[in-house]
C-alpha cells in the first residue's frame, strides 16, 4: 500500500513537471499589443515540448492552424494578414496551455537601428547625454497615437546568437514615448498621418557602437578587408584579459598582504560589450529576424568615421546580410547621413552618399543643416524622422511625384576656366538659404583648392576661381564642420560630394 502511495505521488509529480516543460513559450515580439505588417505572409512562433501539437486561431480568419513542434521543441507557421486597419484582432494558442494575445494591429513594421543619434529618446533624462528633443514638453503632451505602438529592444550584447530579446509592445502615448527612440518615433508619425493605418516601430539601438557590432560574424570572415577589424578586436580582447590577469594578481598580494582584507582601491579592468564585433547582430539583431517587416531605417557612422574607406564595403555588406537573414528580398533600407560636427570627417558622409549606388532600394536623408557643431546628438530629431519619412512616402508608399531628396551630384563638364556641375532631385532648381553659395572649392592639375565663386546657372551649377584657370574638380561642404546653403526647390539640402578620388 505504501509502494501504491509513493508511486502515485511520484506520477504526480512528473506529470506536473511534464506540464510544466510542455507550457508553450512565445519570443516577447510574439505578443499583446503587436503590430503585424499588412498584406503579407507573417511568421508566428516560439518553442514547447518536442512533438507538441500546436493550435492557433487568428482573429481575422475563420478556421484555425495547426502546427507539431519539431523534435528540439522548436515551432513556427506562416500565417496571412488582411490589409491594416484599426480593428484590433486576438490571437489564441492552445497547447498544453493557453495564451491569448489581445489589441493585436495590423500595419506597418519597421525596424529602426542603429547607434545614439537613434537611440536618442524624445524625453530629457537629467544628467545624462539625454536632452529631448526640441520642444520635447510640446512634443510628449500631444503624442498621444495609441494606433502607433512601439517596441524598445534592451541592449544586449552575446557572442553566439540568441532566439530572443527582451522588450514588449507598448501604445504610444505621453508617458510610453519620453524614453522611445526620437527619429523612429518622428517618422512613424508621419507615415500614420499620412497612410492612416497602424504603424509598428521596433527600436534596436545602442549608442557609440560601428557597423561590425551589428554585422553577423560569417559576412566578417568571410571578406579579406574586415578580417582586419576581427584582428583588432583579438588584439584588443587580449589586451584586457592582460590587465584583468594582473589585477587578480594584485589583488591576491593584496589581501595576503593584509590578512584578507575585503576593502581594496583597486579598479577592476572594465569591457564595453558594445564594442565588439558582431555581438550586437546576436543578441539585438538576430532575434528578429523572423519578425516580418517592411524595411529599415539606419542611423549610424560617426563611430566608423576613423575607417570610412573600409564602411564603404562594410555598410553594404551589412545591409546585404540583413537582407539575406530575413529572406523578404531587398526590403527597403533608408539612412541617415550623420551631420556635421567637429568629431567628424567628410569622408564618412562620402562612404554613406556611395552606398545609394551600392545598396539597392535605399535612400538617404541629408542632415547637413540640422547638425551641431559641439553636440554629436543634436536636438532636431523632427526634421530627420521627416526626410526619412519623405523617402518611404515616395519610394515604397508609391506617392510618385514627391521629391524625397536634396541634390546629389551627378556629373560635371570642363568649360575652360569653369566647372559644371550636374544633379540629380534638381528638377525643379535650386535655392540657396542667405547670400551667395557656400562651400565650394575648386583645384587644377597641382591638386590644390582654393575657395570658389559657384553659381546658380538653371538646374545647374557652375564653380570658378580666379586662382585656377584650368580647373580639373571641385568639392562641395567638404570639412568637418561645413555651413553649406545649397537646397533644391523643395528645401532639401544637397549632400557634401567631391568629384576626385585624390
Amino acid at each position: 500500500m505504501i509502494y501504491i502511495k509513493k508511486l502515485s505521488l511520484f506520477l504526480t509529480f512528473l506529470s506536473a513537471s511534464f506540464s510544466i516543460t510542455a507550457q508553450v513559450k512565445l519570443p516577447a515580439l510574439v505578443s499583446e499589443n503587436m503590430v503585424l505588417q499588412q498584406n503579407a505572409k507573417v511568421n508566428l512562433w516560439g518553442w514547447a515540448s518536442p512533438n507538441e501539437k500546436i493550435n492557433i486561431q487568428l482573429g481575422w480568419q475563420n478556421s484555425s492552424i495547426e502546427t507539431i513542434a519539431n523534435s528540439t521543441g522548436n515551432w513556427k507557421v506562416t500565417v496571412e494578414t488582411p490589409q491594416g486597419s484599426e480593428k484590433e484582432y486576438s490571437i489564441i494558442i492552445n497547447a498544453s496551455n493557453k495564451i491569448t494575445l489581445n489589441n493585436i494591429l495590423i500595419g506597418e513594421v519597421w525596424i529602426c537601428s542603429g547607434q545614439s543619434n537613434m537611440y536618442f529618446p524624445v524625453g530629457k533624462e537629467e544628467g545624462t547625454w539625454k536632452t529631448g528633443v526640441k520642444n520635447y514638453e510640446e512634443e510628449i503632451v500631444k503624442s498621444n497615437y495609441p494606433n502607433i505602438r512601439l517596441f524598445t529592444v534592451l541592449t544586449n550584447a552575446s557572442a553566439k546568437p540568441l532566439d530572443d530579446v527582451t522588450g514588449r509592445w507598448e501604445s504610444c502615448s505621453p508617458e510610453t514615448i519620453k524614453t522611445f527612440s526620437a527619429v523612429a518615433y518622428f517618422y512613424g508619425r508621419e507615415l500614420y498621418q499620412k497612410l492612416k493605418i497602424p504603424i509598428g516601430l521596433i527600436s534596436t539601438s545602442w549608442g557609440g557602437t560601428k557597423a561590425e557590432a551589428w554585422t553577423s560574424q560569417n559576412v566578417l570572415e568571410e571578406n579579406p578587408d574586415f578580417l582586419t577589424i576581427l584582428e583588432e578586436d583579438a588584439k584588443n580582447e587580449k589586451g584586457y584579459q592582460e590587465k584583468l590577469e594582473m589585477y587578480y594578481l594584485n589583488l591576491r598580494n593584496e589581501k595576503q598582504a593584509n590578512n584578507n582584507a575585503s576593502k581594496t582601491e583597486l579598479k577592476k579592468p572594465k569591457k564595453e560589450a558594445n564594442k565588439t564585433s558582431y555581438v550586437l547582430y546576436n543578441a539585438m539583431l538576430h532575434p528578429l529576424i523572423n519578425y516580418t517587416m517592411k524595411g529599415v531605417i539606419w542611423y549610424q557612422g560617426e563611430s566608423n568615421s576613423g575607417k570610412a574607406k573600409l564602411y564603404q564595403t562594410l555598410f553594404p555588406a551589412m545591409v546585404k546580410s540583413w537582407r539575406d537573414d530575413w529572406k523578404q528580398g531587398d526590403f527597403p533600407f533608408y539612412y541617415v547621413q550623420i551631420t556635421p560636427h567637429k568629431g567628424q570627417t567628410p569622408e564618412i558622409r562620402e562612404a554613406q552618399l556611395l552606398s545609394l549606388q551600392k545598396i539597392s532600394n535605399s535612400g538617404m536623408a541629408v542632415t547637413t543643416d540640422v547638425g551641431d557643431t559641439n553636440n554629436i546628438h543634436p536636438i532636431d530629431k523632427q526634421t530627420v524622422g521627416h526626410r526619412l519619412a519623405l523617402i518611404a512616402l515616395a519610394k515604397t508608399y508609391n506617392e510618385d511625384k514627391l521629391v524625397y531628396s536634396g541634390p546629389i551630384y551627378n556629373h560635371m563638364k570642363i568649360k575652360k576656366d569653369k566647372i559644371q556641375l550636374f544633379f540629380d532631385y534638381a528638377d525643379s532648381g535650386f535655392k540657396k538659404t542667405t547670400g551667395d553659395l557656400k562651400e565650394f572649392e575648386i583645384a587644377g592639375d597641382d591638386k590644390t583648392y582654393y575657395p570658389a565663386v559657384a553659381k546658380i546657372d538653371g538646374k545647374t551649377i557652375i564653380v570658378s576661381s580666379e586662382k585656377v584657370k584650368n580647373p580639373k574638380a571641385v568639392r562641395f561642404a567638404w570639412k568637418a564642420l561645413p555651413d553649406p546653403n545649397l537646397f533644391n526647390a523643395e528645401n532639401l539640402p544637397a549632400s557634401p560630394f567631391r568629384t576626385d578620388n585624390w
